[in-house]
């Protein structure tokens, strides 16, 4: 079955507002059924984790599921899923952890490619133990960022190398598989985040070599909240801060206080609406893989149209090589038009497309964009062809207006 976007609209009642949303990159519209999920598991008796009370098992079977679920999503074990406020808080948690082994003179590599939250964990964990920063450069002029860039900064010094699945401004998607591996013949772990790429494609993090895979469940219709995915072995080694009544048990030493079980229900529920996108047969895993796949030629061909369409206004400059594989996310500017302005002239036309660095400040400096950036469009699973026709007009307009 193709790729029914219709279909699929009709499951968001955010879309009814009218407005033309692009700001998926910063996070996505919610399907009912996540909403429902979140209001029903609020609503239902609930308790701690336990076994006794129905409400204790209810509690530990909606963790349960969630960590199955994410762990389909990416290709994980669901014994080493981690779940936290955010992906941002998780990596900072993790970095304080791993970072106890480091000792002066050892490295860490960190990409200018990356959101902030893979590179300023890292850089304040050095800091604190006097390790080493080294920095990979992506190219300006492409936006890509070549194995040879980190493989560079690599030495037999190297604990870890950080690097994004793809980059949540240009959309470029750096080959993780080769860099990760570059890593670890030179002994370091590689430490991946996903925010950005996986609501756009099927994840294999075992494929990746990551060894920490972490990820945003609101960017693919999901709550406001993060996991981290790794083995339970690896996790085995590392002994976070805690409170000594705690569980020392794996991953659940790593998630500190009581877990937020409406919004676990609510990442399954928007796994599983993922899952169905194409209507399919087979796991859960295998039900994904199908209904990424379509999404990603659905979101490819409008990307490449909205790219089409804004190369041929005078006074759009775009960022990034056109016809690499991306993810659908377009960076671009208007001549003699402030990022922000735009960004606000199409708002009042029921347009979202943000301006901004979107916390991927080095990316925006490199760029040459400073610390002001420029308009993002995101293609998400619910935009249409009309509505990438109306962006284009709208600042074909913008445009001429100021010509």
């Amino acid at each position: 079955m193709s790729y029914d976007v219709e279909r699929i609209r009709k499951h968001f009642p955010a879309l009814t507002e009218g407005a033309a949303h692009f700001d998926g990159p910063g996070g996505s519209q919610v399907p009912a059924v996540v909403g429902d999920a979140v209001a029903r598991t609020l609503c239902s008796a609930i308790a701690n984790r336990g076994s006794v009370t129905a409400a204790e098992r209810r509690a530990d079977g909606i963790v349960v599921e969630a960590r199955r679920a994410t762990a389909d999503l990416v290709c994980a074990e669901p014994e080493g899923v981690i779940f936290g406020r955010s992906m941002t808080q998780l990596t900072y948690d993790l970095s304080r952890a791993l970072a106890k082994d480091w000792r002066p003179g050892d490295e860490v590599v960190v990409t200018r490619l990356d959101h902030d939250a893979n590179i300023r964990p890292w850089v304040q964990a050095a800091e604190a133990r006097g390790a080493t920063v080294r920095w990979a450069d992506f190219d300006p002029a492409t936006g890509e960022l070549p194995v040879s860039a980190v493989a560079d900064q690599l030495s037999e010094r190297t604990r870890l190398v950080a690097v994004t699945a793809a980059s949540n401004l240009l959309g470029t998607r750096p080959d993780v598989a080769a860099i990760s591996a570059k890593a670890h013949d030179a002994g370091a772990l590689c430490y991946v985040d996903g925010v950005h790429l996986t609501a756009h494609t099927p994840v294999d993090m075992r494929a990746f070599g990551a060894d920490f895979y972490v990820c945003s469940p609101y960017k693919f219709f999901g709550p406001h909240l993060g996991f981290a995915a790794a083995s339970p072995a690896l996790l085995e080694t590392l002994h976070p801060d805690k409170l000594l009544p705690s569980t020392n048990v794996v991953p659940e030493r790593f998630e500190l206080g009581t877990l937020p079980y409406e919004l676990l229900a609510g990442t399954t529920a928007a796994i599983d609406f993922i899952a169905e996108l194409v209507p399919g047969t087979g796991s859960r895993r295998e039900r994904l893989s199908t209904s990424l796949r379509a999404l990603e030629e659905h979101e490819d061909a409008l990307a490449r149209r909205l790219e089409a369409g804004l190369r041929a206004i005078d006074g759009v400059v775009l960022y990034g090589s056109p016809g690499r594989h991306r993810t659908p996310t377009v960076l671009f500017s208007v001549d003699g038009v402030a990022p922000a302005n735009v960004y606000a002239e199409l708002g009042e036309r029921g347009v979202n497309a943000p301006a901004g660095t979107f916390y991927a400040l080095e990316c925006a400096r490199h760029l040459g964009l400073g610390d002001t950036g420029a308009v993002r469009a995101g293609i998400a699973p619910y935009t249409t062809e009309s509505e990438v026709d109306k962006l284009v007009a709208e600042i074909d307009r913008i445009a001429s207006d100021r010509a």
